[in-house]
């Protein structure tokens, strides 16, 4: 049996692919961590934590990608930072960066897995309220899974301020554009299906 006939709601890319193999898979997974990568290059250098359009690459790759495809794609993509410089701003793994920035990284698997699993269950994706709130659940996760770490990090390092100082780092800078972030994932993907339905 096909494991996507009982999902209430396929993911865009299954819609448009129905025919499921192992290569029509492999290629979505590494589209998708491609089409992220590409975005991670757009970046506002802020310290220690840069904002980039990481966050929203993560979270349509979950959404079009669906709940398995998704995280899959972001692991590949985390493994591609191993060797290829993918990550905001050109970085790989041994970016003096990255030990604080690595509790991102590490949540944005289960960040594309949580909002492809509320496609697939809630159709997250079909209307622009629904799309929106996926979004800043999945950016919830995000940021606690990172900003704990980074108070972890900034601890070892010697430049621990107290919480408040690890969400002014971590966590305050980013929500406006975290907001703005989902705003234009809400009005993309009910958009794209629209476009699909036609």
């Amino acid at each position: 049996m096909n494991p996507t006939q009982s999902l209430p709601y396929l993911p865009l890319s299954k819609s448009l692919f129905p025919a499921r193999s192992l290569t029509r898979d492999a290629l979505l997974v590494l589209g998708g961590s491609l089409f992220l990568a590409l975005l991670s290059q757009a970046v506002i250098p802020l310290q220690p934590v840069p904002i980039t359009l990481q966050t929203l690459g993560v979270l349509l790759v979950g959404a079009a990608l669906g709940s398995r495809l998704g995280f899959l794609a972001v692991v590949a993509y985390l493994l591609e930072g191993l060797v290829l410089p993918v990550f905001a701003g050109g970085a790989t793994w041994f970016h003096p960066r990255i030990p604080f920035t690595a509790g991102y990284l590490l949540a944005f698997p289960f960040a594309a897995y949580l909002v492809g699993y509320l496609v697939e269950r809630y159709g997250a994706d079909r209307s622009v309220l629904k799309t929106f709130l996926a979004m800043l659940l999945a950016n919830l996760l995000i940021y606690a899974v990172g900003v704990t770490w980074l108070g972890f990090a900034l601890s070892g390092a010697g430049r621990y301020t107290g919480v408040w100082g690890v969400l002014q780092a971590g966590m305050f800078p980013f929500l406006v554009g975290d907001l703005l972030k989902a705003a234009l994932a809400a009005a993309l993907l009910p958009t794209a299906w629209r476009l699909v339905r036609r």
